[in-house]
């Protein structure tokens, strides 16, 4: 019986991180979602919402790239994608 509750909270604590990992993820693309980029080369400005997510998918796909959260991406990177963006309509 001992042995049963030792194995049993030595997968709990292995279980925590993965579990909390996942919260963590979850969070950080719904603050992405509510997030506004500046694109200095257009002089403009940016929501990330839906609409937006749906076309940097796009642009990924046209690119055969795999997806990476726009706010990961360099500067660089990010600037691509507004390039691209403004050549695109919706």
């Amino acid at each position: 019986m001992h042995r049963h509750l030792k194995i049993a909270l030595l997968c709990a604590a292995l279980a925590i991180p993965v579990v909390a990992g996942a919260q963590d993820r979850d969070d950080r693309d719904r603050h992405d979602q509510a997030r506004t980029y500046q694109d200095r080369a257009h002089h403009d400005h940016h929501e990330w919402n839906e609409r937006e997510d749906q076309s940097y998918r796009r642009y990924l796909r046209e690119r055969h790239k795999k997806y990476r959260a726009f706010n990961r991406l360099s500067k660089k990177q990010q600037q691509d994608y507004w390039n691209w963006r403004h050549s695109h309509g919706d």
